[in-house]
């Protein structure tokens, strides 16, 4: 398990104002169910095709289709709950809920409000090194998504793509637990971590796969430890909702403008009134977009063409079984096993993909050296190249081919780095490569010896400086290195320097 230290999340007192505000946030994160099949219908969920190709006849809302649950999502959910060390409810049901969207055709979106399948639930959000909150996830449901309105393809009428209508959704909806935009950026990409190492999301906020709704108000200090004391809301201020955030950092900007608003509002003798709003990135500030709604202005009621969702225990505990190692037990091995720092190991599993090419490299080699080139060298490299691993140029055998050649002895670091551009920008076998293009490392002391001489004989002025000065001696040990191609040993040439310096 990771040593952590858990602390008592520290308010975020809001600066400039004319007395002290603490921040109190909850999250509602919508997290695309990862499924080829939409939740009700077998129609594609693929991103990119055409408009309106991913339709069935019961996502067009034709009279006498009925929907079908799909198992698979089912199981992703229940999936998902299991990794944020939730409840899993073996009995839950299916809502309507009615509002009127164009691009919405039955009139009503299908989700969970009573009877969710999946309830109280936690995520630990590590704030700095060796220090971690917990943030209390109060349920999940699933849900169907609606579709897209186009209105800038013609200026007299609007279109509706309705691909995404039907396609499965898990609405993750945290306690109000979170006291910061940076806590708040950091429980979503955590969240989102777990989601793509479950499978269960790929994650992608650029296509609208994982978007949150930031609930934010504000309260003065010691309030919230009322509501914490008496579960009472009230201590905790006017909540405003701030629809479809789909970046870490807007979310950041949003919230602290949604503040401020707050803030003056109430300063100036003012009530804050419960809505939604959006964020508009170009203006950084927040507008009016509706009123809040309550259950009651939706008429949830049980949808009578679902039956409630049953399921068994055993299945549920065969889910568990075949979960996969989570960011937290990976960072924790990893820190074990090859004896990582904190901060590396946050790194190197922050994505699946890496932590695996990583543990791939480190197999049966020294693990902080294996850290210190997939990281500085390689993921250094492909970001300047605007690649992620997948598209590496470099395999994991080949980098670690290239550490095997340093550990032998065979190269230098310097030639090391020479190595590894060779074979990011050509490919090619480590070792063949050294053999073929004479790069391996001097270690014929008595060459490495004669330079050092020469070297030494043709600066006698230096030497003085260096016996009055002995951290000059780095200067022959460069010049050294510089007149055998970078091929000398360091190791060797420094100890001959010293030596021959008397040092």
């Amino acid at each position: 398990m990771l040593d952590l230290t858990y602390e008592t999340p520290k308010p975020r007192v809001i600066a400039g104002a004319k007395q002290d505000w603490e921040l109190v946030i909850g999250m509602e994160v919508h997290a695309q169910v990862s499924s080829n099949a939409k939740l009700f219908s077998g129609a594609s969920t693929k991103f990119g095709n055409e408009p309106n190709a991913n339709v069935a006849f019961v996502d067009a809302a034709m009279p006498g289709m009925l929907p079908v649950i799909n198992e698979f999502c089912v199981e992703q959910a229940v999936r998902t709950g299991l990794g944020l060390k939730a409840q899993i409810n073996l009995w839950s049901a299916f809502d309507r809920k009615n509002y009127f969207y164009p691009d919405l055709p039955q009139g009503y979106q299908i989700s969970q409000l009573y009877h969710p399948i999946v309830g109280e639930g936690e995520i630990l959000v590590e704030m700095g090194p060796g220090v971690a909150r917990l943030v209390r996830v109060e349920r999940i449901h699933l849900e169907q998504d609606a579709g897209k309105s186009i209105h800038d393809m013609d200026p007299n009428m609007s279109f509706v793509d309705l691909n995404r209508t039907g396609v499965a959704l898990m609405e993750i909806v945290s306690r109000p637990d979170i006291r910061g935009p940076e806590e708040a950026a950091a429980y979503v990409t955590k969240l989102r971590q777990i989601l793509r190492y479950l499978g269960t999301c790929d994650g992608n906020m650029q296509n609208g796969n994982l978007r949150a709704d930031v609930n934010v108000s504000i309260c003065a200090p010691g309030q919230y430890e009322k509501y914490q004391a008496t579960g009472d809301f009230s201590h905790l201020g006017t909540r405003c909702e701030i629809k479809n955030m789909n970046s870490m950092r807007f979310i950041q900007m949003a919230i602290e403008v949604e503040a401020r608003r707050q803030i003056a509002i109430v300063e100036a003798g003012g009530q804050v009134v419960q809505e939604t709003r959006l964020y508009d990135v170009e203006k950084n500030e927040t507008r009016s977009m509706r009123s809040k709604e309550e259950a009651h202005d939706y008429r949830y009621f049980p949808d009578p063409d679902l039956l409630p969702l049953e399921i068994e225990q055993a299945w549920v505990d065969d889910i568990k079984a075949r979960l996969p190692e989570l960011p937290d037990a990976k960072k924790a091995r990893f820190m074990g096993d090859f004896g990582l720092t904190d901060y590396d190991a946050s790194v190197l599993t922050a994505e699946l993909d890496a932590a695996g090419y990583f543990e791939a490299v480190a197999q049966g080699r020294d693990g902080k050296m294996a850290a210190n080139w997939v990281i500085n060298e390689l993921f250094g490299r492909l970001k300047k190249d605007s690649l992620d691993i997948s598209g590496s140029p470099v395999s994991p055998a080949q980098l670690g081919g290239i550490i095997d050649l340093i550990a032998s002895g065979a190269i230098s670091g310097k030639i090391a780095k020479d190595l590894f551009e060779i074979v990011y920008t050509e490919g090619g076998d480590p070792a063949q490569i050294v053999d073929a293009r004479g790069m391996k490392q001097v270690t014929d002391t008595g060459a490495i010896e004669a330079a050092v001489d020469q070297i030494i004989a043709e600066n006698p002025a230096q030497v003085e400086k260096a016996k009055q000065n002995p951290k000059l001696a780095g200067w022959f040990v460069g010049q050294v290195m510089k007149a055998t191609g970078g091929k000398a040993n360091p190791a060797t040439v420094n100890q001959l320097v010293m030596d021959k310096l008397g040092l």
